[in-house]
């Protein structure tokens, strides 16, 4: 018996819209994380995405300066 795999969608799961300014792959990923885990600090972001935290500040930064994010104390979250 043979089965065929149909590559569809996964219901229920809404992929998050990428702002289109964004062109550097890492400050995607910092986006993108932030978008699925809600909010995060900079010690999870370097842990979770395994980058340093000198590039984290510069991203983090960039992104608070176009409004994609507020930070909160030590916590960083989506605007």
């Amino acid at each position: 018996m043979q089965r065929s795999m149909h590559s569809q969608p996964t219901a229920g799961i809404d992929a998050p819209s990428m702002p289109s300014e964004l062109e550097s792959p890492r400050a995607k990923l910092v986006y993108l994380f932030l978008s699925t885990h809600g909010e995060a600090s900079l010690a999870e972001l370097e842990a979770s995405l395994d980058m340093k935290k000198i590039s984290l500040y510069s991203i983090l930064s960039t992104l608070r300066e176009r409004e994609l994010i507020d930070q909160d104390a030590e916590r960083y979250r989506l605007s």
